[in-house]
């Protein structure tokens, strides 16, 4: 019999496919790299491509594949750094800022297509103990 703790392990892998199935919601030129490098600037404001490459926990040199890829569609500016010139600091466009809403808006879709036999009860309690288990690592 597993332990609780295996269990939890084990249903925690399969979060993965809950998120491959909610990744395809996302378009086309938006996959979910960029959409990473867009919520994480929306989330925790300008910084430099090092820092975002920290906070995606993936080498710098992916993260600056997904940074031009969102540039060139104008979801971010590359500002130079007041700093060091040598480096740019990133942050959202308007455009980005407008992708993101439309992007939380796929997600809370689907989320509502695939949990719509679930009670508003049970849908708190899972958000409960989501956001406990986050805040504990």
């Amino acid at each position: 019999m597993l332990s609780h703790y295996q269990e939890l392990a084990r249903q925690l892998t399969g979060i993965g496919a809950v998120k491959r199935d909610l990744a395809r919601t996302l378009p086309a030129d938006c996959p979910p790299g960029p959409a990473a490098v867009l919520t994480v600037l929306n989330r925790h404001g300008e910084m430099r491509l090092s820092r975002l490459s920290e906070l995606l926990a993936i080498d710098i040199s992916v993260t600056s594949r997904h940074v031009a890829h969102v540039a060139e569609r104008g979801w971010i500016d590359r500002d130079p750094d007041p700093v060091d010139g040598r480096c740019r600091i990133l942050r959202l466009t308007p455009a980005g800022r407008r992708l993101l809403a439309e992007l939380a808006g796929r997600y809370t879709a689907a989320l509502e297509r695939a949990l719509a036999d679930w009670s508003a009860e049970d849908i708190a309690v899972l958000n409960t103990l989501l956001a406990r288990l986050r805040s504990s690592f």
